[in-house]
This record gives structure tokens, sequence and C-alpha cells, in this order.
């Protein structure tokens, strides 16, 4: 807002105060909170103003403090949130639609105090309780601006089996599976292994809504299909099992389009595991140097290069994403592209594959943050 400072001459402008929120209840905790790093050290600060909002597993809200800078997955402990820093709410403005909130200090037996307004949210938050729509619809009903997905986009993006529908009802090429439910554990528990052998061997057994490889096994026989599937349920209830694709992984980065256009996408990237890794787990991904390599922009004919591009924005709109998507494909020998998933809070360090891609497409981190802010204080609030 502008106004007229008591010289007469006008109050410069205020700059756009940003909560950024990590952390969260899921078991990818630890990875939001390196997420956070990465865009806490990226935002610019002549530009925005930035409060960072932890949440704890246990899900209270606290201001982060300078502890956040030391946070890394190989410092010989998993980061985690201080659930003893000062406890915040963030709340809609009473009688006013602005597409701000207000973010409140917390003590009990005292008045809330008024730490300031806010004008966008960056919530970092991976897997449940927060890129499940969770977060999207809180933020939806105080009425402020943020970052990504909404609602039903994050819901979709998160549950493996609605995801697979509707991809395949938007026309995009999906590898067969099969779902276990709660039900189906506890009451038809005999009728798994038939129904997936259906599948072949291999088989990869998830949890169907968590990410960062957690809870995933590769399953080799029969024998080892319900250890497998108890493992995923750990994590999830409902558990998804799919076939064995073979193909190289290779995934695409989106990017919302300005003022309605088409979404924009990046040069693919290949992951290529090794060591005593066959596939992309979380020890891969995060805990050991060399356990994978990522290669960007990814060696593939431009033939390739051109359906995963066209086939990534495809995804990102059959969703109705927002902001931003890393969606995964296997590209088979013959040249075939199949969908994997899409993901709409993808890990974001410095680091991690969704900025590597834009790096290599020519958008370095600090322009790929800061995209992501203007596209989020752009759009409208509510429906749209």
């Amino acid at each position: 807002m502008t106004g007229i400072e008591a010289t007469g001459m006008p109050a410069p402008e205020a700059k756009p105060r940003v909560a950024v929120l990590f952390g969260g209840r899921s078991s990818e905790h630890s990875i939001s909170c390196v997420t956070a790093v990465g865009v806490l050290g990226a935002i610019d600060r002549d530009k925005y103003d930035v409060v960072p909002v932890g949440v704890t597993k246990d899900g209270r809200w606290v201001l982060a403090g300078a502890e956040t800078a030391s946070w890394a997955l190989d410092s010989g402990s998993l980061p985690e949130v201080d659930g003893s820093a000062q406890a915040v709410s963030l709340v809609g403005q009473a009688g006013v639609a602005t597409g701000t909130a207000e973010l409140l200090s917390s003590v009990p037996g005292r008045v809330p105090g008024i730490i300031g307004e806010v004008d966008v949210v960056f919530p970092l938050f991976h897997g449940p309780f927060g890129e499940d729509g969770t977060i999207q619809g809180m933020l939806e009903m105080i009425d402020v601006r943020y970052v990504g997905a909404g609602v039903l986009a994050s819901a979709v993006g998160m549950d493996k089996e609605i995801m697979k529908i509707v991809f395949a009802a938007a026309g995009l090429s999906v590898g067969p599976y099969r779902v276990v439910n709660d039900a189906d554990w506890r009451h038809r528990k005999a009728e798994i292994q038939p129904r997936v052998a259906e599948l072949g061997w291999p088989v990869f057994v998830k949890p169907a809504r968590a990410g960062s490889s957690v809870g995933i096994s590769k399953v080799e026989g029969p024998d080892d299909l319900l250890p497998a599937v108890e493992l995923a349920r750990q994590h999830d209830p409902k558990v998804i099992i799919e076939a064995a694709i073979l193909g190289r992984e290779v995934e695409c980065a989106v990017l919302q389009g300005r003022g309605g256009t088409e979404p924009r996408t990046s040069l693919p990237g290949e992951v290529v595991t090794g060591g005593n890794h066959d596939f992309y787990d979380f020890e891969a991904k995060y805990l050991e140097d060399g356990a994978a390599v990522i290669n960007c922009p990814a060696d593939l004919p431009e033939s390739v290069i051109a359906q995963v591009r066209e086939q990534a924005a495809l995804a990102f709109q059959a969703i109705n994403a927002e902001g931003l998507s890393r969606v995964d494909f296997f590209v088979t020998p013959d040249g075939s592209v199949v969908i994997n998933e899409i993901n709409t809070m993808p890990g974001f360090t410095p680091k991690s594959m969704y900025p590597q891609m834009w790096a290599a497409s020519g958008m370095s981190y600090p322009e790929l943050v800061d995209e992501l802010l203007q596209l989020a204080l752009a759009r409208n609030t509510g429906l749209r």
C-alpha cells in the first residue's frame, strides 16, 4: 500500500510479505525443511519481506529462526522444526476479501499479537497434510494468495490411483497397476497376490499418497509381496502396485504460463541410479552421494524430447495445476513415452531435479523462485 509521510513525500511502496511454510506432519517433514533452506536463501530480500514459519510434526505453527541455515540431509541427523519456538497462526481479515491474511503470535493466556500482514504464502510441504490440498483449502478459506496448485489439483496429484485415472481420461499412456485399499487388506487379503500376479514380476509397491520414494519396495516375486504391502501401509492405508516398465526414467518441469497462456516446459532430465540401488529410492535421492546421477538435459532424440514436453504440459492441464509441477515418465526402448506421476510440489532445493531442469533451460534458481511468487501474487483468490 502507498501513503503520505509527515514530510509530505509519498511513502515508499511496501514490499510484499511472503510467509514460507515448511515442515509439516508427513513422513517428508525433513525434506520439506531442506527445501525451505534453498527457497529462503534464494528470495530477493530487496524485493520481498520474508517470514519463515515452520510446522512441527504434530501440526503446531512456529516462527523459525536462524537454525534453518544449518539444516542439511547429510549432517548426521534429519532436520526438524523446533516446537519450542514462538507459536503463530495465520488468520483471514474479517469482513474483507483482499487476498492477504494476518500472521498472529499465539501465547496461551495472552491476547494474540499481530506480527504483520501476509501477501502471499509459499507452502513447501511434501506429502500428506500439505501437498494434498489440505493446506491449500485452509489458505482458500482465509482468502490469501499462495504459490502452487489449488485444492483439487493438489489432491489429485497426491493420490496415485486418482491421478492415473485422470491421466488415462486425458489420453496419456499409463502403465498397468493394481490398488490395495484398507478393506482389501483386512477382508480380502487372499485375493491380493493373484490380482497382482496378473501384472507380471517384478512390481513396485508404493503408498498411494506419499512421495520422495518413502515406503517403496521393488518386489521380485509373490513371496515378498505382502511384506512390501505392509511396509507401504505404514505410510498410507491405500497402496498402489505398479508393473515394472522397462525404460529410462525421464522428468520434465512445468511452470504456469503468465496471464492465462499455455504452461511452460523445461528440457527433460534423466535419473540414472547406480551402486546398490536398482531404483530411485529415498537413500539414492537424498542420502548417498553418487547413488544417482541426474543428466540434464537428457540425451534423447529431439522427437522424444518434444513428446515428453507436450505430455508434461497436458498432464499439468489435466489436473488443473497451477504454479509448478514436475512430471515423471518412462521412455521405453522403442521410444514410447509412459507417464508415471505428477508432483505438484516437487523437491525444490537448488540440487533438486525441478530447479536443475529449469537451470538447463535458462532460468536460474532465484529467478524461478521470483517467478513463482509473481505468478501467485497475480492470480485471483477464490474460484478462478
